[in-house]
């Protein structure tokens, strides 16, 4: 399994925790919002991932992509 893939499935899990919370603090329920709100959290979800990536490569949590045995010298 890569290194990545837990970071990949929380990531998943952010955006569907933070969409959902969004949508019942709002209390609307309209389409628009709710797409609004889709599209909203799959951006938060992404941004989380780069942040927490970079974060974990930076305490070497994460492997270095650069120098990893697939790297092209």
């Amino acid at each position: 399994m890569k290194p990545t893939i837990p970071l990949k499935l929380s990531a998943i899990a952010f955006t569907v925790l933070w969409s959902g919370w969004m949508l019942w603090m709002g209390g609307s329920y309209e389409p628009a919002i709710i797409i609004i709100l889709a599209i909203v959290g799959s951006i938060a979800g992404f941004l989380w991932y780069r942040v927490m990536r970079w974060c974990f490569r930076l305490m070497h949590l994460l492997p270095d992509m650069s120098t990893g045995p697939s790297a092209a010298h």
